[in-house]
């Protein structure tokens, strides 16, 4: 046997979500925290949504949209604080701190991580339902991914922290590509260590090159921690999620190949 498996991740390798999770994310804090959020003008909306830009390689998991989202409002509004972490931060001291913000603002706000899932869940739900096409149109494929996709000669699976439902959605809709529920795997099915051990681990499997694609150095990291996955060629995106300094970072790591997207989909085909 040969050939290639290829294990991609989803938001910052095959979609451009920012622009839709960002809104998303607006419309859920205005239902999650509607007094806070009460008369905030279009033009500080505006701002946030252009912070979320910049902050998105932060978000691991969508919830945490909401809360970026949330944070930056206090951070504007001194009225608006009920938090101890708003006062004098910047959205550049977000980028490097988010790891220990989190959990503050987590318990200090009173959340809890499924509610903001499932929140962020219904609110994508009915976008999609009201307006597929607005939803859709907020998404976009990477230019070439649409065709290596179609024409891929690999194995291909998705492994992502986004729900099953909207992977799904966006490749049929996005790509014109029907991948098989049994080979996406989204929240809530594992983490993706987990995942990569599960397909390497199917008879099927046996005797293929096995490829990750992640625009996550951490999730890179988290991979290679695991002498079960020493088996896994590991690639970083550089044109996904990620900043200057996580690739300067990944170029001193032997495991870990940085992608260019041109190279990336002519490996897909």
């Amino acid at each position: 046997m040969g050939g290639d498996l290829y294990a991609l991740d989803f938001d910052g390798v095959l979609c451009d979500s920012c622009g839709e999770s960002s809104l998303s994310a607006l419309k859920a804090a205005k239902i999650r925290w509607p007094t806070i959020f009460e008369g905030v003008s279009s033009e500080l909306e505006d701002w946030i949504i252009d912070q979320m830009h910049f902050l998105r390689p932060l978000v691991e998991t969508g919830y945490e949209n909401l809360l970026l989202v949330r944070l930056l409002l206090e951070i504007q509004i001194p009225s608006a604080r009920r938090s101890s972490v708003a006062d004098g931060l910047t959205p550049e001291a977000i980028l490097e701190k988010w790891p220990e913000l989190k959990p503050v603002i987590m318990k200090e706000w009173n959340e809890a991580r499924n509610e903001l899932i499932d929140l962020f869940g219904s609110v994508r739900d009915e976008w999609m339902n009201e307006d597929l096409s607005g939803w859709i149109g907020a998404n976009r494929l990477y230019p070439g991914i649409a065709d290596a996709l179609r024409f891929s000669s690999s194995h291909i699976y998705i492994v992502t922290t986004k729900q099953c439902r909207f992977a799904d959605a966006l490749i049929k809709e996005l790509a014109g590509v029907t991948i098989p529920p049994e080979k996406i795997y989204g929240l809530g099915t594992g983490s993706k260590v987990e995942v990569l051990k599960k397909l390497q681990a199917m008879p099927q499997h046996q005797g293929l090159k096995l490829h990750f694609v992640e625009d996550r150095l951490a999730t890179l990291k988290n991979v290679i921690k695991e002498p079960a996955l020493d088996g896994w060629n590991l690639y970083l995106g550089r044109w996904g999620y990620n900043t200057e300094k996580e690739r300067k970072e990944a170029e001193s790591i032997p495991r870990i190949q940085l992608l260019d997207l041109s190279v990336f989909g002519s490996k897909l085909k």
